[in-house]
């Protein structure tokens, strides 16, 4: 098994563990590979939930740039109701779990077709 395949596991099991989601692992394996190297980094794989500007930056860069939505309250709204789901106290809040509950929040699930 790839290192990839590896932390695609790890993801589907705090969605199932932690979140109470069951993971539609083709999204979710397109979800990560979308995000890229940072998936190997102990600091940018992860999202540190109570930082602004780290919740700010997956406001700009993910929901509004990748996924196409509109800027607007709702989507600081959408983040921290995901990272409310996640755990608050949960330290690792991965990214693309994170990333995975937004896209189907939005029901964005076509953008990785």
């Amino acid at each position: 098994m790839s290192k990839r395949d590896e932390l695609i596991a790890k993801y589907a099991e705090d969605l199932s563990s932690k979140c109470s989601m069951t993971a539609d692992m083709p999204l979710l394996t397109k979800v990560t590979i979308g995000c890229g190297p940072a998936i190997y980094s102990d600091d940018a794989s992860t999202v540190a939930g109570s930082d602004p500007a780290e919740l700010e930056t997956i406001r700009k860069n993910f929901l509004i740039k990748k996924l196409g939505l509109e800027d607007g309250p709702k989507l600081m709204e959408a983040i921290n109701a995901v990272i409310d789901t996640y755990g608050r106290s949960n330290r690792s809040k991965y990214r693309a779990v994170v990333y995975y509950m937004l896209v189907k929040h939005f029901g964005k699930e076509a953008v990785y077709k």
